[in-house]
């Protein structure tokens, strides 16, 4: 079966009712990063820090998968398919992708503060202030942070390496060290990307879809099943 390899960033959840990581002011959901995503911003305020998660993962467990990410599960039926994404959302999980790295870590577990590969399933929405985790420690999102390390970020260019096709969607690469990933893939592999703004600087054999995700998944699933016998 063919290897298909697929980054996925904001703008497939969005589509699902779940805001941009960042907006066009520079804020998420009405807040400064620097104020709910740093390490800084957790020592200096962690109640403030955990219940914006909290209600994060509310929204995320309202949220539904869209047409694109139950479009990228049908490309199992005939390819060997593993999805790279830059969200936190659990939204491919529940579509039916088998294979999904999180590169950015999921809010739908939590982790440990002193130790982030400690990392546990959260029963409901909220993480309380007082959970701890076995070793004592105040339990968080397991989300990545500006400024922690990416720890899936190695595997993740090892598998753009061996792709044998390779789909974008949804994303600006404008955020380090994931939009360094594509410059893994070989250069002979076919790259499509699907978004209404096709990043620039990108020309090494292409396709460009300038489509919202549930539009443009959907249209190029069906033609890669077609050509797949």
């Amino acid at each position: 079966m063919k290897r298909i390899v697929i980054l996925t960033g904001a703008g497939i959840s969005a589509e699902s009712g779940l805001k941009t990581f960042r907006d066009s002011d520079g804020l998420w959901e009405g807040y400064n990063i620097e104020d709910v995503a740093t390490p800084e911003a957790w020592a200096r305020n962690p109640e403030l820090v955990q219940s914006f998660y909290n209600e994060r993962r509310k929204s995320v467990l309202d949220a539904k998968p869209n047409a694109a990410h139950l479009a990228l599960v049908r490309l199992e039926e005939k390819y060997d398919v593993t999805i790279i994404t830059q969200n936190i959302d659990d939204l491919h999980e529940r579509a039916g992708s088998k294979k999904v790295v999180h590169l950015h870590g999921v809010i739908t577990r939590s982790q440990s503060s002193i130790k982030a590969n400690l990392t546990y399933p959260i029963e409901g929405w909220e993480i309380k202030m007082g959970d701890t985790c076995e070793l004592g420690s105040q339990l968080r999102a397991h989300v990545v942070w500006f400024g922690e390390a990416v720890p899936m970020i190695e595997k993740a260019a090892q598998l753009c390496a061996e792709a044998e096709l390779f789909i974008l969607i949804g994303t600006s690469l404008a955020v380090y060290p994931a939009a360094g990933l594509m410059d893994y893939v070989p250069r002979d592999v076919t790259k499509y990307i699907i978004d209404p703004n096709i990043p620039t600087a990108i020309n090494r054999r292409i396709v460009e879809m300038p489509y919202k995700a549930t539009v443009g998944v959907p249209m190029l699933v069906e033609e890669l099943l077609a050509n797949e016998h």
